[in-house]
């Protein structure tokens, strides 16, 4: 199953739940910009899309675009699959959906149009970006040696490589004892 935040799971559960999948509400804890950014993040990932809604039907909406209608949120049979549950017969009609005849089911293409980044990239000029080109060079640097460069303390350094670096940027960082210098750490050329 793939790794979801406890948000996450909740709202691909609650749309699980119902029949037509629709993903709102939204939990009341998640508001503003964290519902966007969360929301954001699903989409993205393949997890939810955005349908069209008609607010004369009384549907949840997610965004109003005026006229009387507006998006709302719908779980894809990735989302569901990600929570661990098999989409039963395809894709679930979405919301606001006519019965006017169709010349063909139109497939969920989320997933498919924007693929999830494999791996983060950091921003120019931030420390981040001062580290790894620190631990790009053919000799490598140690924490002390980081810790002049960026102004962190040690600790700080040590959560960069092992957090942002291993984790997140899924980057592999070596390290060696070199006599004279200590522990050196070191990421492969670019």
């Amino acid at each position: 199953m793939t790794k979801l935040s406890d948000t996450q799971t909740i709202i691909l559960s609650r749309a699980a739940q119902n029949e037509d999948r629709v993903a709102l509400p939204l939990p009341d804890s998640l508001r503003g910009g964290a519902a966007a950014k969360v929301v954001s993040a699903m989409i993205a990932k393949g997890y939810l899309e955005e349908v069209d809604a008609n607010l004369r039907n009384g549907e949840l909406l997610w965004h109003e675009t005026g006229d009387g209608h507006g998006t709302s949120l719908v779980a894809t049979d990735a989302g569901l699959a990600a929570i661990g549950i098999e989409p039963e017969g395809g894709n679930a009609p979405p919301v606001g959906a006519t019965d006017a005849p169709t010349e063909e089911p139109t497939p969920n293409t989320a997933s498919e149009a924007k693929p999830a980044p494999t791996t983060r990239t950091p921003r120019e000029g931030t420390k981040q970006a001062t580290l790894i080109v620190m631990l790009r060079a053919p000799e490598g640097a140690t924490i002390e040696e980081i810790m002049a460069a960026t102004n962190w303390q040690s600790h700080t350094v040590r959560g960069a490589i092992a957090g942002a670096l291993k984790k997140k940027l899924g980057l592999e960082v070596t390290s060696e004892k070199v006599e004279d210098r200590g522990r050196v750490y070191k990421l492969p050329a670019a």
